[in-house]
């Protein structure tokens, strides 16, 4: 099926927009992959240190003959996500060495959980953690005695930090294995429920846990359709996962299996053989472009929206909401996944998955079929699925028809018929909202503003009973400058309570709502944020606002606002304690949410 003309257009836009950074990155990562392995070109000196450890595989590490594997590990045992990577080292040296092959663990980055962090101080920190992973596994990865490269990281700012430093290290094949979902525990929307009743008083804490822990209760990701999932199906709809591998299980077979074979197609696609696939050319243009695809047909994660710039830059590649916003008008939702829905991961996986899904879109002409991956040239492999036969892992044709279309529609009859983000642009700034669970009837919104500087403070005020008719709730001095751009999901339960009460209610923020954001409108990422005196800052309590996802505008109606001077916050509270006094460079210099949100790039 021949390319659909918006996604040629939208691709040959960032081509057009990319080619001097794109050439200046591709030029570098050529001159360093024809240079050869790098361990050649160090001293023994050097190299004995680097292998001194290795036991059994010194003597092949020494001789320089077979592909070394640098593995980069977000390995901790707070994230459920993350806990069963304590062993893959293990089992990534010993199928390394059956296979010809070494392997060394290069280094370990942070990891942490939003989950944990959600509404505390420490949520400061946590896309700032983005590119702290970076420089981490650059750090891991500068010891340059590696010929191929292996990530092991799921979570919400862990993937796109090492897609930054996989593309810094652009030479150098790279290899993104996942660790699964966690099985199914209490319903999302059950687990909602008593959220949301809790919010009101209805339920005491000790119920509200008891949900939280029927809900997460096991090794694996959080099964609702989050960052940390987007995370997964992008790195399949880019082509750095194998071919349905992103939401099997932890501790099976098969996903045994899938760590065993992406260790030996490490080892397959480096300079020393006849097979080399360095990660900087996968992460072309389409590899993105095909990305976005992936995010709107599966109503993904608003956070990326922030991520994906950021990855891309790392690449040369330069991104803008409007290609975001362009390729939502023309690819369908295809998925409906808590939040969006009532099903987790695992329901959206049984009912035909990604595979199914990359199926309908390369036959609508909705994705580059041709796009360079870890697997082979073409999307077309990505369609199939991954099986265990008689202890065998082979792959064979994935679902050909949706086994669940409340769960995964076909491209021809999706549950709309766009992505559901949208661009807002207006004289409050650009930012985006994601409409894939907001109501028809909510996408258009004109109320009073009720201003807050602090998430808290709206908590509060709902507790003595403040929202008594349609608002727009504004949240500002919440960008990356001011503290880091914390999410405000812990606002989720109150605004709904609100929204089922019959008021008109909706969010404009500067700061993020994350992959959780559901069925209250919310404008999001506002930028320029209120502390570099962007027009949120000029807002007063009672001002007209209007948000039209359907025209794209975000704006204050009231005359004569422009003309105020913008209010100066007291951020003092925010620089300091939980590891926050830490970031103040990264606080001064880092970039626009409209260009990623980034420190390093």
């Amino acid at each position: 099926m021949a390319l659909h003309p918006t996604l040629a257009r939208v691709t040959d836009r960032i081509r057009a927009r990319s080619q001097e950074v794109r050439g200046a990155y591709l030029d570098r990562i050529r001159a360093a992959g024809d240079a050869g392995p790098a361990r050649g070109h160090l001293a023994c000196g050097n190299q004995a240190h680097a292998y001194a450890a290795m036991g059994v595989d010194k003597e092949a590490l020494a001789a320089g003959r077979v592909p070394n594997i640098g593995i980069v590990t977000a390995y901790n045992d707070m994230l459920s996500a993350h806990q069963p990577y304590e062993h893959y080292p293990e089992l990534i040296r010993r199928i390394a060495r059956e296979s010809g092959a070494t392997a060394q663990v290069a280094g370990g980055v942070p990891a942490m959980c939003d989950g944990v962090t959600q509404g505390q101080a420490g949520m400061e920190l946590s896309l700032f953690s983005r590119d702290v992973i970076a420089l981490a596994a650059g750090v891991a990865m500068s010891h340059n005695t590696f010929d191929s490269s292996i990530y092991l990281g799921v979570c919400d700012k862990i993937v796109p930090g090492l897609v930054m430093a996989a593309a810094s290290f652009g030479h150098i094949p790279a290899v993104f294995l996942p660790a699964g979902p966690m099985t199914s525990g209490l319903a999302n929307d059950e687990k909602g429920k008593v959220r949301q009743k809790f919010a009101t008083g209805e339920v005491g804490r000790e119920a509200l846990m008891a949900a939280e822990m029927a809900a997460y209760h096991g090794p694996g990701t959080c099964t609702f359709y989050g960052t940390a999932n987007t995370n997964q199906m992008l790195m399949e709809f880019m082509g750095l996962h194998l071919p349905g591998s992103s939401f099997v299980n932890p501790n099976t077979p098969l996903r045994d299996a899938l760590t065993v074979a992406g260790t030996r197609r490490a080892a397959e696609i480096t300079a020393l053989g006849n097979d080399y696939r360095p990660a900087g050319e996968i992460l072309d243009e389409r590899a993105f472009v095909n990305g976005i695809v992936g995010l709107m047909a599966t109503g993904g994660s608003t956070n990326l929206v922030l991520h994906l710039p950021a990855m891309a830059r790392a690449a040369g590649i330069i991104l803008d909401l409007e290609d975001f916003d362009t390729i939502s008008d023309v690819v369908p939702l295809m998925a409906k996944v808590y939040p969006n829905g009532l099903a987790d991961v695992n329901h959206f996986h049984a009912a035909g998955g990604l595979g199914y899904m990359i199926g309908q879109l390369l036959r609508a002409g909705l994705l580059h079929e041709d796009a360079r991956t870890i697997a082979g040239d073409g999307m077309e492999h990505y369609t199939r699925e991954p099986k265990l036969i008689d202890g065998e892992l082979v792959w064979t044709e994935g679902a050909t028809e949706s086994l669940n279309d409340k769960i995964l529609r076909p491209a021809s009859a999706g549950f709309s018929a766009n992505g559901g983000l949208k661009q807002l642009t207006g004289n409050l700034g650009r930012g985006v909202i994601k409409i894939s669970a907001v109501a028809p009837e909510r996408h258009v919104i004109e109320a009073p503003a009720r201003v807050f500087h602090d998430q808290n403070d709206v908590r509060a005020a709902f507790k003595r009973g403040e929202f008594t008719s349609d608002t727009i709730v504004v949240v500002r001095f919440q960008g990356p400058r001011a503290c880091g751009m914390p999410e405000l999901h812990s606002l989720t339960p109150t605004l709904s309570v609100l929204q089922e009460r019959g008021l008109r209610v909706a969010l404009v923020t500067d700061g993020r709502m994350s992959g959780a954001s559901g069925k209250v409108p919310a404008a999001i990422h506002v930028s320029p944020e209120a502390a570099d005196g962007g027009p949120l800052a000029k807002i007063q309590d009672g001002d007209i606002l209007r948000l039209d996802a359907v025209s794209g505008e975000l704006s204050c109606l009231t005359p004569g606002f422009e003309a105020r001077p913008a209010v100066v916050a007291d951020l003092s509270a925010h620089q300091t304690g939980i590891g926050r006094d830490l970031f103040a460079a990264f606080r001064a210099h880092v970039g626009p949410s409209t260009m990623g949100a980034a420190v390093v790039v």
